[in-house]
């Protein structure tokens, strides 16, 4: 029997070493590594078709980002950064049960009807069971083909025989190859099986989707260098018995990664949400104080939430601080500046902040809306409904001026706002709508008395 040997791995980095070592000497994580029995003499990986034998010159090079393949799934399209670019791949990320197999699989519904050729390659599910799924999101046509398999060397067998333009691995946690005799999922299998698909995706310029689930930190689970490896990274966000979800692109090699995509989820699958500001403000609440809508600016999508505070008077010694979709530290930080600059004590106080809608933004641009949602609920003072608000708050208690207000203003003008506080710094060279009132403000003492 072949000798093998016990190895330690690092989950950030993919650092190898021969002992457990509290520090990675290659990323300087503390406590990754994991150990792994792994085979002393592995087999060679099978050669792959590169690009080019030679180096080429910029001018013998043929650029391939005009040429993407739109989705048509507005919200996934322009989340990366405008269709798919063929010989990319693409990594999906997100908590279990949250749809990550149901975008995907709709994706693949999309680009059949353009009669593109995808192989949906599932290792979690089998093919009646996809099935089952696919027939509640509607008529699927032939060039959709189920692979429900485990092992990359048949698939890649199959990619050659069936030479498919778009690929979908679900997940990459399952896949496993016959070069590394640890279990799927582990560390060693997750970077050889991510190695074998991103040759086959550069080498014969197929489109590999990646499913990869998520740990409880909320990264995606087996090495960082998956991450590294892959050209697009998207995480796939939301409560999960929650009716919306929001993609959102933390690496893109061809692309912003700002942009944002929201969805909703119905009993037939996922629904674009085109204007995420009216669906975020649902439902608001009339005549009560703590509440004010904010501005935040998500790439080149401006969307308007609503900021809920709730300060009551402590029981205890120690209040208690509690921040729902924004920075708990940024909540601490502007309370802070409020009891120095503005004299209110607030250290008596519970305090509770909550983004309604459940949705996570630490735009600076929301500081603002935060600061006069704690003050409102302080001071028991109902804030007019029509007013929208955003503005970065220094130390100082100065609003200091955020980008793009023109548009924010716009949008804020295009659901029936009234009146606009925003910091006088970006009130230059910005013309405000018809019956919107702009009111430049240098700092939250200045909003205090608008109040």
């Amino acid at each position: 029997m072949p000798k093998s040997k016990s190895v330690f791995f690092c989950k950030e980095c993919g650092y190898e070493s021969a002992k457990w070592m509290g520090q990675c000497p290659g990323c300087r994580s503390w406590n990754t590594f994991v150990e792994e029995i792994v085979d002393k003499k592995r087999p060679t990986a099978k050669k792959v078709t590169k690009y080019a034998t030679s180096p080429l010159t910029l001018d013998q090079i043929d650029v391939m980002d005009g040429k993407r393949i739109s989705t048509n799934i507005k919200e996934l399209d322009r989340v990366l950064g405008g269709g798919i670019v063929p010989g990319s791949m693409i990594l999906v990320g997100g908590d279990p049960g949250i749809g990550k197999s149901t975008l995907l699989l709709q994706t693949a519904k999309e680009l059949t009807s353009q009669d593109v050729d995808v192989l949906y390659v599932s290792g979690e599910e089998s093919a009646a069971q996809i099935k089952l799924r696919a027939e509640r999101m509607g008529k699927f046509n032939s060039r959709l083909k189920l692979f429900p398999e485990t092992d990359l060397s048949i698939i890649e067998e199959v990619i050659d025989k069936d030479k498919p333009q778009v690929v979908v691995i679900d997940s990459i946690q399952t896949m496993m190859s016959e070069d590394v005799s640890s279990a799927p999922g582990s560390v060693s299998q997750v970077r050889e099986s991510t190695s074998r698909l991103m040759q086959i995706s550069k080498g014969k310029n197929i489109t590999v989707f990646v499913v990869g689930h998520v740990t409880k930190e909320g990264v995606v689970a087996g090495p960082r260098v998956l991450e590294h490896m892959v050209d697009t990274v998207l995480y796939f966000e939301g409560e999960r018995h929650a009716s919306y979800r929001i993609l959102r692109g933390v690496k893109n090699r061809f692309g912003s990664t700002n942009e944002i995509g929201v969805f909703e989820m119905s009993d037939i699958g996922l629904k674009e949400v085109p204007n995420p500001s009216e669906y975020m403000l649902d439902g608001r609440p009339e005549g009560a104080s703590g509440s004010v809508v904010a501005c935040s600016l998500e790439g080149t999508r401006p969307i308007l939430v609503e900021i809920q505070a709730l300060l009551s008077r402590s029981n205890f010694a120690m209040p208690r601080r509690t921040a729902a979709g924004c920075d708990y530290n940024r909540v601490n930080l502007l309370m802070a500046v409020i009891e120095k600059r503005l004299g209110i004590r607030l250290g008596e106080f519970d305090a509770y902040v909550n983004i309604a809608g459940g949705v996570k933004m630490n735009e600076p641009a929301m500081d603002l809306g935060l600061v006069l949602a704690m003050i409102s609920s302080y001071r028991e003072r109902t804030l007019d409904p029509g007013l929208v608000c955003f503005g970065e708050v220094g130390l100082a208690g100065e609003v200091r001026s955020v980008t793009a207000a023109p548009i924010r203003i716009t949008e804020a003008a295009k659901l029936g706002f009234k009146t606009v506080i925003l910091p006088l710094s970006s009130l230059k060279g910005v013309k405000a709508p018809g019956g919107v009132k702009l009111i430049g403000i240098k700092s939250i003492s200045e909003a205090m008395d608008y109040i």
